[in-house]
Formats: structure tokens, C-alpha cells, sequence
């Protein structure tokens, strides 16, 4: 019989799972169905993520106050915003995700980590990526840094 296996990692909290497809599948929905709660548990323990250059001012998109966001798995934020399949809105997505944790300043490394990190598909170019959002008006690129502008929060609906 064909054997499955999977990895989820929430904040600290890591589920392991091996074995029959249809089986694993169940699993991984009371997984999914308490991801919040476990994210909640997670980011209590979970150091904050610091930046270096927060002293650098711009007319970045205001993410602080959108707890929602970052409460949220990356996975299932971006099934929520349809930019599982498209490669710039998931580039956009993830920006806006790390940005609702605290990273007020992001590399495009910074992008394809956190999707390696919670087991997403990768991007095929991260950086053509943040130029068609820079070429749309949804990032702003300063030296090696970027940030969304209020033009790439509102493409995803957040005001």
C-alpha cells in the first residue's frame, strides 16, 4: 500500500504524520481546523521578529494593525487570498503575512524562506516576482530591502 507523509510546522508547534494517503488526509483537516489555535499557543512562547532597518521612513502599508493576518498559517493565508497558484500574488501575499508579524523592511530571501518554512510551493524567480509588484505599484524597493506599498495591501482587500 502507498504511504504518505507529511510535516506541518505552526510557530513551534510541529505535526509529523506517515502512512495511508486518505488517512493522513484526516489528519491534516483537524490539523488545519485548530491552526489558529495552535498559532495563538505558538506565538505566546515564539521570540518577535526584529528588523534592522526600522529607521528608515516610507510610505510603507500600515500592517500593525491587522492581527488577523499574522495569526494565520502562511498556507492558509494564502488559500484565502487565491495566491496559491498565481506566483506574484503569492510573492505579495507572503510580503504582506511577514509584514503583519513585524517586518517592516523584507528581502526577497525573507519571502521564499517563509514559504519554504511553512511547506509551500516555491516561487520560480523571487526576484521577478518583486519587480512585477514594483512595475504594478504593490512594492517599493529601497537598496536591497522592499516593502508593500497601500497599493499592494489594497489589491488583496485589506484596508
Amino acid at each position: 500500500m502507498a504511504e504518505a507523509k507529511i510535516e506541518i510546522t505552526i510557530g513551534q508547534i510541529t505535526f509529523s504524520g506517515e502512512g495511508e494517503p486518505s488517512w493522513l488526509s484526516e489528519q491534516l483537516d483537524k490539523i488545519l481546523d485548530k491552526a489558529e489555535n495552535l498559532l495563538s499557543l505558538a506565538s505566546s512562547t515564539s521570540s518577535p521578529i526584529t528588523q534592522e532597518s526600522e529607521d528608515i521612513n516610507s510610505e510603507a502599508a500600515d500592517l500593525s494593525g491587522h492581527n488577523e493576518i499574522a495569526a494565520k498559517p502562511l498556507a492558509i493565508w494564502l488559500r484565502e487570498n487565491k495566491a496559491d497558484s498565481n506566483q506574484n500574488l503569492k510573492f505579495l501575499a507572503t510580503a504582506i503575512w511577514l509584514e503583519s508579524k513585524g517586518s517592516n523592511r523584507l528581502q526577497t530571501k525573507d519571502v521564499t524562506s517563509a514559504l519554504s518554512s511553512a511547506n509551500q510551493k516555491r516561487l520560480g524567480n523571487a526576484s521577478d516576482c518583486l519587480n512585477r509588484n514594483v512595475t504594478q505599484g504593490c512594492c517599493e524597493k529601497e537598496g536591497k530591502q522592499f516593502y508593500v506599498t497601500e497599493e499592494g495591501k489594497k489589491k488583496l482587500g485589506i484596508s
